[in-house]
């Protein structure tokens, strides 16, 4: 064997264990995993139409069941579910699942946080902190509180402010469905705010009844959240679910 064949074989091997341990390095790297919050008067059933959009890009995807007793309750939740990931984590709020976010999404793992016609307040404030002063909102009208404090939407106020684009057959499931929400939640105050150190996106749904589109603007730009309308009401994931699902994989995409 010539040293000129030698020295081409010795080239060719070496070239094919690089290749064959870049591709072994790029299987064995953990996915990365996007994690769903719920907000107020839904359950983890609302992410429903876009958990399967985002598995087809490969993405892992966890949909967490909010108890929606307190922020505290809820962060537990969602920090349980994100300790249980092996890999980057995207963060997705809807409602009042946008301060659980803001709120838990420090963790180190989290390193994108998307904002779906969500709360996000500042540091200090509730929720009902951003109302102060003004009249209530007309939902308000269609809850139905019980003996323990909880609160649901009556299914006349689910068709009216929460889905009035969804057919009527999904809006008797997102009432049949909800998860009753203590009142008093809305009054706990954010003590950290995550997207002050994590890239953050916000679907902006220009037809929500539940939170004033103006005010879904004015915390995605005080924030500096890459912004994205969508003609919808408050369930944006629910009828516009492959533009909501695109919104998070560029948020996916940005996490190396």
């Amino acid at each position: 064997m010539s040293f000129a064949h030698f020295l081409a074989l010795g080239t060719a091997t070496l070239m094919a264990v690089t290749l064959s341990a870049a591709s072994a390095s790029a299987v064995d790297a953990p996915k990365k995993t996007v994690v769903l919050v719920h907000g107020a008067f839904a359950d983890g059933s609302s992410w429903a139409k876009v958990i399967p959009l985002l598995e087809a890009k490969g993405l892992n995807v966890v949909s967490v069941q909010n108890p929606l007793s307190s922020l505290a309750a809820d962060v537990d939740a969602t920090k349980r579910v994100i300790d249980a990931q092996v890999g980057p984590v995207i963060l997705v709020g809807h409602s009042w699942g946008g301060v659980v976010i803001s709120q838990v999404g420090v963790d180190d793992k989290v390193k994108a946080l998307v904002y779906v016609a969500a709360f996000a307040p500042p540091k200090g404030m509730s929720v009902n902190d951003l109302g102060a002063g003004q009249p209530p909102p007309p939902w308000a009208a269609a809850l139905q509180p019980d003996s323990g404090g909880y609160l649901r939407l009556s299914t006349e106020g689910v068709a009216k402010y929460f889905a009035q684009d969804l057919p009527a057959g999904e809006i008797s499931v997102i009432a049949a469905t909800q998860g009753p929400t203590f009142a008093k939640v809305f009054d706990e105050k954010l003590t950290v705010a995550a997207y002050e150190t994590k890239p953050s996106w916000y679907v902006v749904a220009k037809n929500d009844r539940m939170i004033p589109p103006p005010a879904e603007a004015a915390m995605a730009k005080a924030i500096g959240a890459k912004v994205t309308e969508l003609p919808t009401s408050h369930v944006a994931m629910l009828s516009k679910p492959r533009e909501v699902a695109d919104v998070i994989l560029a948020a996916a995409a940005s996490v190396k």
